[in-house]
């Protein structure tokens, strides 16, 4: 990260700064997230606060950014100095004159002179942008510097008396990638798509679920992924069924499948990949037919990926899919449309067939806007990730029991139509017997 040209922050903030211009101007104050404790004496691992991040690409503790729109922009940042002491305990910090220089600010201050300096440079601002009812002790933060400003501010300097939700403009501003995130989004899906293949490799009946976990995070680690970007699904047999399923525990049997829902975040950005795959390497016939039906799915919806489109548009056709595939097996009777509008598919298929997907897993940005599904335009990234769940019942045939499949790709939407991030990770069934063969 300490290769990266300072233009790429500052330009980010430019963008907000011309934005608050636009309306009304005033200050902006950001936090990033505060170090937790894992228990006594461990923190859990650090994660900067995205929209923080997005602005700044600092990814130390303890850290604000505030931005002033003027007359003459000004951007600022205040973090920890440098303490060779507690760096010889906790690793290197930038400290205010390198972090100024690096990132691109116009003067960096000791965070311990947060609570002097904020309330100055509140007076004679009339709007506040900030992100409140987040975190309580933030709030705190704004609050007392607010109230010191008003009651230390001379009389005839304005106090903020507006306060504006900063993540708004922030979320449609991280909504459209540019070319640094698509790289970074790239590298995180080409890794995390073999990541999965190494998973594929290493399954065999009589393994644990936590093997194939073992193998996600070896290769995420290895291909340069930081962590990863959420809690690593590993559910095999009637696990799958279990949406959110992770304590990956499970022995694996010889005839059951394996919905694998992991990704790897690389310098912030989340790849999130599902494979479903035979612990034993080969499809079962009732297994092959489900499976294809899905990826039939995968791809219909992966079709309507094109600027213009609307965001619903990949769900209703993996509906149509899903729908028409299920009355063919036998699992769903009537007429199709009739089916659809009745949304009978919910008994098998109970989640959205997408997300928004960026520094965070389920990425900011709006689905709707004035009430109507948002169109596609090129940098906007989000999976496709059509499923079937099938529990045991009296009126489903045996063969599709404890049956979970769910194939989850990553794309982004292009001048021409959409680019796949996600195509290392073997999705067609000759691929993925080919693979673990």
């Amino acid at each position: 990260m300490n290769d990266i040209d300072p233009w790429l922050w500052q330009g980010r903030r430019r963008r907000l700064l011309a934005h608050m211009t636009e309306h009304g101007g005033g200050i902006a104050i950001l936090g990033t997230a505060p170090e937790r404790e894992r228990n006594r004496g461990t923190l859990y691992p650090y994660r900067a606060d995205s929209y923080f991040y997005y602005l700044t690409g600092f990814t130390e503790p303890s850290a604000v950014v505030v931005l002033i729109a003027d007359e003459m922009p000004r951007q600022f940042l205040f973090c920890r100095p440098k303490d060779e002491l507690k760096e010889s305990w906790t690793g290197y910090r930038f400290g205010t004159e390198k972090a100024a220089e690096q990132f691109g600010f116009d003067a960096a201050w000791p965070i311990d002179d947060l609570a002097k300096k904020l309330p100055e440079l509140l007076a004679g601002q009339a709007v506040l942008w900030t992100n409140l009812a987040v975190d309580p002790d933030w709030d705190r933060v704004v609050f007392d510097a607010l109230a010191v400003a008003r009651t230390t501010a001379r009389s005839e300097a304005t106090v903020p008396q507006t306060v504006n939700e900063l993540s708004v403009v922030l979320s449609e501003m991280r909504l459209i990638k540019d070319e640094h995130e698509l790289a970074l989004m790239r590298r995180a899906g080409e890794i995390s798509g073999k990541a999965h293949q190494a998973a594929m490799r290493a399954a065999a009946s009589g393994r644990f679920e936590y093997a194939l976990e073992a193998e996600l995070l070896r290769v995420f680690r290895a291909g340069g992924c930081q962590y990863p970007a959420y809690p690593s699904i590993v559910a095999s047999g009637p696990n799958a069924c279990v949406l959110h399923y992770d304590v990956n525990s499970r022995l694996m049997l010889d005839g059951e499948l394996v919905l694998i829902d992991a990704g790897g975040e690389l310098d912030g950005y989340a790849s999130d990949i599902t494979r479903t795959f035979p612990v034993n390497g080969r499809f079962s016939g009732a297994q092959r037919d489900l499976y294809q039906l899905v990826l039939d799915a995968n791809k219909a919806a992966r079709d309507e990926a094109r600027p213009g489109q609307d965001w619903n548009a990949p769900h209703t056709a993996a509906v149509r899919v899903l729908t028409e595939g299920l009355r063919t097996l036998g699992l769903l009777s009537g007429e199709l449309d009739d089916l659809i509008e009745a949304a009978a598919y919910k008994r098998f298929y109970i989640h959205h067939t997408g997300h928004w997907l960026g520094l965070d897993v389920h990425d900011v940005g709006q689905y709707k806007i004035d009430g109507k599904w948002r169109q596609f335009v090129p940098g906007m990234s989000f999976t496709v990730e059509p499923g079937l769940y099938i529990r045991p019942a009296e009126d489903i045939p045996e063969a599709f029991w404890n049956t979970g499949i769910r194939i989850e790709d990553n794309v982004v939407i292009t001048e021409t139509g959409h680019e796949v991030l996600t195509d290392s990770a073997p999705r067609e069934i000759a691929d993925i017997e080919a693979c673990m063969a």
